[in-house]
């Protein structure tokens, strides 16, 4: 298995019956499609109008005016509902999302996130993303622990433009889960074949080792 399904596998752990549940661009809208057995009655929210989304379309049931955030097609399930981003964003703001699910560029020790934006590159917009990480319940970051270069993206600081400091609850990578405590990183799970020593070697935060046993 590879090291970005462990981490959309882990994520799906974090899925609920009855949540709403809002998925990031990318890595985290594969999350829908590794459920648990037994979660029920799960909907997916997307910041651009929708409550309700179902899986990928087959070919020959797109419909164009179905997109989720990252404007890729979609489908709805049944009791789904349409309304603008003004009330989309409202229900976020209100504290509606049980849980959110989103791509991380770094996670900083103390829980802050950057995901937004790389300086002097091209963006389109910040997205749904700061509003998200003080409007839901439980905010869940998932991203590989290194760059392509081998630079751990899990800092004692950010050095990308932040969208929100101290956000985060939950982070997953292809090495292991941290929870944030009281401004504390803490060590709770190894991914698959990780050892501690690796993950030490390969993370610049501090954390606390609370791995169990």
């Amino acid at each position: 298995m590879s090291g970005r399904e462990l981490i959309i596998k882990r994520a799906a752990q974090e899925v609920k019956s009855n949540m709403n549940i809002n998925l990031g661009i990318g890595m985290p809208t594969l999350v829908a499609n590794n459920l648990p057995q037994g979660v029920e009655n799960v909907m997916f929210q997307s910041e651009n109008g929708m409550l309700g989304i179902g899986p990928y379309p087959l070919i020959g049931e797109v419909d164009p005016d179905l997109i989720n955030a990252g404007k890729e097609t979609v489908s709805s399930i049944k009791g789904a509902s349409y309304f603008d981003s003004a009330e989309s964003f409202g229900m976020i703001r209100g504290g509606h999302i049980d849980l959110a699910i989103l791509g991380g560029m770094e996670v900083s020790q103390n829980g802050d996130l950057a995901n937004w934006m790389i300086p002097k590159k091209l963006v389109k917009g910040m997205g749904g993303a700061m509003d998200l990480v003080h409007g839901a319940k439980k905010v869940v970051v998932i991203m590989e622990h290194t760059n392509k270069n081998g630079e751990s993206k899990v800092k004692t600081k950010c050095d990308l433009p932040l969208t929100g400091c101290g956000v985060v609850n939950l982070l997953i990578t292809d090495l292991g889960v941290f929870d944030f405590l009281e401004g504390k990183m803490r060590l709770i799970e190894l991914q698959e074949g990780i050892t501690l020593q690796e993950i030490q070697t390969k993370t610049l935060a501090s954390f606390e080792n609370c791995l169990k046993g």
